[in-house]
């Protein structure tokens, strides 16, 4: 198999680094800001800000991935649109 590591593709290695790896890393931030407000005894609104301020950069990268889900599902859709069905060929 050329151009793999470990019998996976550049572009399969890329996928599981952004959507697994960095989903981890999300969800192991939340942990930290939780741990932040427990620690700070920051109250329930205090907690709210801290969730609010530093995990909203998070939820650019979940829109990111559902945009791209949408707009690959519209991009199929109209591919299979756009396909001729079979007796409707060329004329000949």
């Amino acid at each position: 198999m050329e151009n793999t590591v470990f019998g996976f593709t550049e572009a399969q290695i890329s996928w599981l680094g952004l959507t697994v790896g960095v989903g981890g890393l999300m969800a192991y931030m939340l942990f930290i800001i939780g741990q932040l407000a427990w620690e700070s005894k920051a109250g329930k609104f205090g907690t709210f800000v801290l969730y609010l301020g530093l995990a909203l950069s998070m939820v650019g990268f979940i829109s990111k991935i559902v945009i791209e889900k949408v707009i690959e599902n519209k991009m199929d859709e109209h591919q299979q649109a756009a396909e001729p069905k079979p007796g409707q060929g060329v004329l000949k």
